[in-house]
């Protein structure tokens, strides 16, 4: 069956500044707000591609799923609120939030893939091989400083490659779902809205090959060393959170909060859970999923959280659909079924879509946690075509080829939800909270 999808899942994150309080694309003088808003929406200076169309961009979107969850499961090994504003990555074609910083000194605008499952952070650099015409120029920053092989930080970045003797510059290579780079780690001055991070460390990408490589860099929200976390000391106090529009938001209205203060004040949690082999990892104990009012049975291994093998389940902010491992994703899928009726077609990653008469036969999905049940609404469950005649069942399985099992409960399903990361509690919130 033929059918358009028209959704916009991806935010794209933009500094306003306006004198105007009745301004709905203004945000606070005093630099404070860093606010989300859609992409393509009248406060965005991104326009949509005139040849692309809603459904075109989010198949091919989801399409990239499995080898973001491949890469995944490689991995090894304040007094007033601070936010920084973070939009959708459909400007460049990825499906990730960005955030909008400033490098050096003076600044140098970045857009910067926000990524809560990487740490260190990287950007294309002048001279780069293979990058996008936006880069970061070391030569025009003043507080721009060459890392060597000695710092401590060299022995924190992974696909480390110096030299056995000496103290050569501190240069790596790495893969980001499935293209690769080469860098070396520098640091200089990080600003995310008013917050200025002196001495920051991150890689100086001067080699990209692939197309799936972020066009401006990354910015890791990890749990390692190298991450905004851990570098900005005691600034955020190892907390940050996010609240995330869903596609039919108009005006900026979700914001990235950075530190304790503004968080909010009742919020339920479930254990944040560590995994040595896979650190930068937010894995929580995800217990079952219930379609409607029946909890769907299958064996319960496949949602343990398991340090040695790296099985589990995490949230991640770079997968687009929430991802179930197979046998969990086909028990799921056939009770929704069942429930529904009718007959379904499939769109690109999505399997089961149905006539959209049958939407009020459609049963409400819970993610269940230890400590926390989240019954998804359905705008969080379903995608709806562009045409209106047919909506999907917005999951799907895991790529059966990953050396390690993963769950993802991804960031169409945490649209409209504030999600809290308390890294030194030890402990992941989620509350309601409109952010259209």
């Amino acid at each position: 069956m033929d059918a358009k999808l028209g959704i916009g899942l991806f935010l794209c994150v933009v500094w306003v500044m306006s004198g105007n309080a009745t301004d709905p694309c203004g945000s606070q003088p005093d630099e404070s707000d860093l606010n989300v808003i859609p992409v393509y929406s009248k406060c965005s200076p991104f326009r949509p591609p005139k040849a692309d169309s809603w459904d075109t961009r989010i198949v091919d979107m989801a399409s990239k799923d499995p080898l973001r969850v491949r890469y995944l499961s490689t991995l090894l090994g304040q007094k007033t609120v601070s936010a920084a504003p973070i939009a959708s990555g459909q400007t460049f074609n990825i499906g990730n939030y960005i955030v909008r910083a400033k490098l050096g000194t003076p600044g140098q605008l970045l857009f910067m893939v926000l990524d809560t499952s990487t740490d260190e952070a990287f950007v294309p650099c002048s001279g780069c091989t293979g990058c996008s015409d936006t880069t970061f120029s070391p030569k025009a920053s003043t507080s721009y400083g060459p890392l060597d092989c000695s710092v401590p930080q060299c022995g924190q970045v992974r696909g480390l490659s110096c030299p056995a003797t000496g103290t050569g510059a501190c240069s790596f290579n790495q893969t980001y779902a499935g293209s690769s780079f080469s860098a070396t780690l520098v640091q200089d001055s990080l600003r995310l809205a008013a917050d200025v991070i002196p001495n920051y460390s991150f890689g100086c990408v001067n080699t990209i090959s692939g197309a799936s490589v972020p066009a401006q860099g990354l910015l890791g929200l990890g749990r390692g060393p190298l991450s905004l976390l851990s570098q900005s000391g005691t600034n955020y106090s190892g907390v940050f959170s996010y609240c995330l529009p869903s596609f039919k938001s108009y005006y900026f209205s979700g914001s990235l909060k950075l530190g304790p203060v503004g968080q909010p004040k009742s919020i339920r949690t479930t254990p944040l859970l560590r995994n040595p082999h896979r650190p930068s990892l937010y894995y929580v104990n995800f217990t079952g999923i219930s379609v409607g009012r029946v909890l769907v049975s299958f064996p319960s291994e496949y949602l343990e959280f398991n340090p040695y093998t790296g099985s589990g389940t995490i949230i991640d902010s770079g997968t687009v659909i929430t991802r179930f491992v197979e046998p969990v994703y086909n028990a799921v899928r056939e009770e929704f079924r069942k429930q529904v009726g009718g007959t379904f077609s499939s769109i690109g990653a999505f399997d089961t879509c149905f006539v959209k008469t049958y939407e009020n036969l459609a049963p409400p999905i819970t993610l269940h946690f230890e400590g926390l049940d989240l019954k998804l609404p359905l705008e969080n469950s379903l995608i709806h075509s562009s045409a209106g005649s047919l909506a999907c069942l917005a999951m799907a399985a895991a790529p059966d080829n990953v050396n390690s099992v993963l769950n993802v409960i991804a960031n169409f399903q945490q649209q409209n939800l504030r999600i809290l990361f308390d890294t030194v509690n030890n402990k992941v919130g989620i509350a309601r909270e409109v952010c259209n």
